[in-house]
């Protein structure tokens, strides 16, 4: 078998000097809630993660890797076109029959690799919305607006969350194993208000909620929104991991005489976390530790299912999570009560949510045998959001300046080549319009919700309805120490080149 992973961005225009010799494929992996500090390879002490040590040890490891938020659905929509969320309406959390933020129209990094000859497939964790505005997604008469028409030439998906209805893949535009004769509803007045749930019968569930997550059951655990009908479609979680990494494998023995770009976005380690019963156990952190296990595993079958089809050394894997870890997420799997000494976002502060270090510095490693040097460590800045510019550089492909605006080729830093360049400047966004923005050492973080203020930041402008705080990263990697009042002019910068990020100028 193989196993999978990488992020690679290409586009419009082949330079015929590269289309002579067979362009190099492209893996993304992307993990869901993976800290910073959740990999032994990235100091994780209480167990090991051997598969993805192998990228690490095989390739270079990054310690100043980001993705550009601290959510999931606006990372995934950054990562596929080049456009931070926060310019796009519907790019936060989306609801189970949430509308995609992506249009038609846009370009994505997909669209650019598919005109390139590339094969192009996402498998796994979608969570980017699916249907018609106003309409959602129709379970049961073929789902438009999904990863299909953004240039995606195959797709299996989990259509939103684990947590989130439909509990069900979609292949395609269909959802596999639909019975007809017993339709999907997630919305609407078809919808059964009355069935059991978390609330009703709590006493019943396999894993207990502790916050929302108490609505339809699927597999003996609750979920946030109501669904009805599609039994026969609904999938186990404990299968789930072993599903995703079967159909990429499947797609890269298909594909493995031309260059191809897969998307393996992993489900792991998201809520519910029910990992296979052959990892249950495997760590002294509950499901949160076993369910890490299971995502290594995972990327060690995408990776041998590469070499099996005889391209690993035509292979480059970018792997990295969407955003900083979480502990209790809303159900009560042990994560909290277990968590021993390990410590999920490193040295960092903050996790899942947060414009801190937490949110969305995370694992970050590419791996290409024979090309990028093995075992070495970069601190140069990179982004999950640079990718729709760096890796159509890496198939000869010219993207054209208005696309991907807020992306930058970075490839040479990916391949880590000497005399690269990171980034000057990363922007991290958090929930609830929280900002963070890395310049060099120095870190400026800013609320615009009194409700997700932090207890240590005393600086508060009731007139632009901000708060803010500045961190000196090279003394304070934590963000304990706030130096707001210290280096006001330093802080008023930042400010002002982050509003001129926001207003796109």
């Amino acid at each position: 078998m193989s196993r999978l992973l990488l992020c690679v961005c290409l586009c419009v225009v082949v330079d015929a000097a590269i289309g002579a010799e067979r362009r190099p494929n492209v893996v993304v992996i992307m993990a869901d809630d993976l800290g910073y500090g959740d990999l032994s390879c990235y100091g994780a002490r209480t167990f090991e993660t051997p598969e993805i040590d192998k990228l690490a040890s095989g390739g270079t490891r990054f310690v100043s890797g980001y993705c550009s938020a601290a959510t999931c659905t606006p990372t995934r929509f950054s990562f596929l076109t080049g456009l931070h969320a926060f310019r796009r309406p519907r790019t936060g959390i989306l609801p189970p029959n949430g509308v995609s933020p992506i249009t038609p129209e846009d370009e994505t990094l997909p669209k650019v690799l598919k005109r390139a000859g590339y094969k192009t497939a996402v498998v796994g964790k979608w969570h980017l919305g699916l249907g018609q505005p106003g309409e959602g997604p129709d379970w049961n008469a073929g789902i438009t607006r999904g990863p299909i028409d953004f240039g995606f030439d195959h797709a299996f998906i989990m259509p939103t969350t684990n947590d989130r209805v439909p509990s069900v893949y979609v292949e395609g535009r269909s959802v596999v194993d639909l019975d007809p004769a017993d339709p999907l509803y997630t919305q609407g007045p078809n919808v059964d208000m009355s069935q059991p749930s978390g609330k009703t019968h709590r006493e019943t569930l396999r894993m207990d909620w502790s916050h929302g997550h108490n609505q339809t059951i699927n597999n003996g655990i609750s979920r946030i929104g109501w669904a009805s009908g599609g039994e026969a479609a609904m999938w186990r979680d404990e299968d789930v991991a072993d599903r995703f990494a079967a159909e990429a494998c499947g797609f890269i023995s298909r594909n493995a005489t031309e260059p191809f770009f897969l998307f393996f976005a992993s489900q792991d380690i998201h809520v519910p976390r029910m990992p296979h019963e052959r990892f249950q156990g495997t760590t002294p952190h509950g499901f949160r530790g076993d369910a890490i296990m299971q995502l290594d595993y995972t990327v060690g079958v995408i990776r041998e299912c590469l070499e099996d089809a005889g391209v690993a050394d035509e292979t480059m894997i970018v792997f990295c999570s969407d955003n900083g870890p979480v502990l209790d997420d809303g159900y009560k799997d042990g994560a909290v009560e277990k968590l021993g000494d390990h410590k999920p976002a490193g040295p960092y502060r903050g996790g899942k949510y947060s414009p801190y270090e937490g949110g969305t510095r995370t694992p970050f490693i590419t791996y290409w045998p024979g090309t990028i040097p093995a075992g070495e460590v970069s601190d140069l800045v990179v982004s999950t959001i640079d990718l729709p510019r760096s890796l159509p550089a890496l198939a000869g492909v010219t993207v054209a300046d208005s696309s991907f605006p807020d992306s930058e080729n970075r490839l040479a830093a990916l391949l880590n080549e000497p005399g690269a360049e990171g980034r000057e400047f990363v922007v991290e966004e958090g929930i609830r319009g929280c900002l963070g923005l890395r310049i060099g050492d120095w870190k400026y973080v800013q609320y615009q919700d009194k409700r997700a203020l932090s207890p240590t930041a005393k600086t508060f402008s009731k007139k632009a309805g901000h708060r803010f705080e500045l961190y000196n990263l090279a003394d304070d990697p934590g963000e304990q120490n706030d130096l707001i009042d210290a280096h006001p002019e330093r802080a008023e910068a930042m400010r002002t080149r982050l509003e001129a990020i926001v207003a796109g100028r």
